[in-house]
């Protein structure tokens, strides 16, 4: 095996959930949910702005949960978009009144493919794709295809519409390595099962390749390297937080009890968004609101056709994986429930 494992202040350096300032020397926060806990953290920075829109994202988050999948989209659109807020605050963004996002339906025939975002020049939504790093300039998707691009509803889409290809291969121990001769470093994964296989690898498309020199699991390694000086610490982490956001365009992450890592795909054709799981949910959640508030018997007519399970599992699990994500960029901390040792 031609790498080793790089250590950063006593612990292996390892992909974070953070994209924007993540804290790799940080230990996980383990917490029942982040609420509190980020509440506190804006209290000590002194984000009274801040802390203000993360406590109107509570009140809705739990307003949702005690109303009916008709109309729970309201209050899960304006707790995602209040905690975008506190996001832009920290980062000391100038907030808009406009969100950034506008929706619409074509056509007579009542689909999820027939619903529409477009992704505006200016608004809330703008700025958070703006610190993201993704462009903002009436792209336009319809709702099929923002939902097939959310991981942690992905199974749901694919026994919705088992036509569409699966776009997220599950990875296990993600590590960056560095060489055994040189400084050069870089990311790498083992895949399992049935992923095991050069199938997988050329779905991941030209940025990835097996790493042969490994013989007793099916490695994948990213072919981008960066250079890891461990006399020079401070400027590689600086390389390594770059590589690090960069990698991120690939990578997904689902909220749970486990690390749930995910490699994107590359290559398809139809239905592909290379966008990050927070501007795809916001976008789809702010047509859903729409919906409800304008369309409630269209809204209707959705959940009682074929795509009522997979829009009831994303207002299940949308809202939730949605502040994990938002208190990871605004902390540049992890957080995970209650039950694991770091």
């Amino acid at each position: 095996m031609g790498f080793k494992t790089i250590e950063y202040r006593g612990r292996p350096l390892k992909i974070h959930k953070a994209r924007l300032a993540p804290d790799f020397g940080s230990k996980t926060v383990l917490v029942t949910d982040t609420w509190d806990y980020i509440d506190l953290w804006l209290k000590r920075k002194k984000f009274s702005r801040a802390r203000f829109f993360w406590d109107q994202a509570h009140q809705f988050f739990s307003a949702t949960k005690l109303l009916p999948k008709e109309s729970s989209p309201l209050t899960a659109y304006y707790c995602m978009l209040n905690a975008v807020k506190a996001l832009l605050v920290v980062k000391q963004i100038k907030l808009t009144d406009l969100h950034g996002v506008s929706g619409g339906s074509i056509g007579k025939k009542c689909s999820i493919s027939n619903e529409y975002v477009v992704f505006k020049r200016s608004g809330v939504l703008s700025d958070l794709c703006a610190l993201l790093g993704e462009s903002y300039n009436e792209e336009k998707y319809s709702l099929r295809d923002l939902l097939y691009n959310l991981v942690y509803i992905h199974r749901a889409f694919n026994l919705s519409l088992p036509n569409l290809p699966e776009l997220f291969i599950p990875i296990t121990n993600p590590q960056i390595v560095r060489s055994m001769t040189t400084d050069k470093s870089w990311f790498c994964a083992t895949l399992e099962g049935n992923y095991a296989s050069q199938h997988s690898i050329n779905k991941l498309g030209s940025s990835f390749e097996q790493d042969t020199s490994v013989t007793n699991a099916f490695v994948v390694r990213r072919k981008k390297r960066f250079a890891w000086v461990p006399q020079r610490k401070k400027q590689s982490l600086i390389d390594y937080q770059k590589y690090h956001a960069s990698l991120h365009e690939r990578l997904s992450y689902i909220y749970s009890s486990e690390r749930l890592w995910y490699l994107k795909r590359a290559g398809v054709q139809n239905g592909l968004i290379n966008r990050s799981s927070l501007t795809i949910a916001f976008a789809t959640m702010h047509r859903l609101s729409e919906l409800s508030r304008y369309s409630p018997e269209q809204l209707a007519k959705h959940f009682q056709g074929r795509y009522n399970w997979l829009l009831s599992e994303f207002l299940a699990v949308a809202p939730l994986q949605f502040l994990d994500a938002i208190s990871s960029e605004m902390t540049g901390h992890e957080f995970m429930p209650p039950g694991r040792a770091n």
